[in-house]
């Protein structure tokens, strides 16, 4: 697949979600960040007939106490007109089986209050809410003031 078709994808998801779309610039640095000598993370698409009608990105962090990567799920995506053919379902479980062929201690991935049929998703895969842990923050620029009033 190509960066063009990842950025399609990306935009969709943007669209869904309400977001601004990737500036141009943000979509060269997916492109160069996805397809680059040094790649910062993975992309995996759903096919149907061919054609790519979702994705998902990821990547590993750390768990110190387990002493084991976490397989980290950044984006689950499939076109609204492909939904309920199982296409999300497939790119998960490959998701997961990479995890688990990697020796992760888990997998992990965030999903809006508001997006119940992704909610349901997860929840009949056997997912598990997190209650104990809130996700927090900081934009480059919150990032640069921190720095510079630290």
């Amino acid at each position: 697949m190509d960066g063009a078709i990842l950025c399609e994808l990306i935009a969709a998801l943007a669209d869904y979600e309400k977001l601004p779309r990737p500036t141009s610039q943000a979509a060269q640095r997916l492109v160069r960040d996805a397809y680059g000598p040094q790649p910062r993370f993975d992309t995996w698409f759903g096919l149907y007939g061919g054609k790519a009608v979702g994705y998902a990105i990821s990547f590993y962090t750390y768990s110190t106490f387990l002493a084991l990567p976490t397989f980290y799920l950044e984006d689950l995506f499939v076109l609204p007109d492909y939904r309920s053919m199982k296409i999300g379902k497939k790119i998960f479980m490959h998701c997961a089986r990479v995890a688990y062929e990697q020796g992760c201690g888990r997998m992990e991935w965030q999903v809006l209050h508001w997006n119940e049929p992704a909610l349901q998703f997860y929840n009949r895969l056997g997912g598990k809410p997190l209650s104990e842990w809130l996700p927090y923050r900081a934009t480059r620029d919150e990032l640069r003031d921190m720095l510079t009033t630290a």
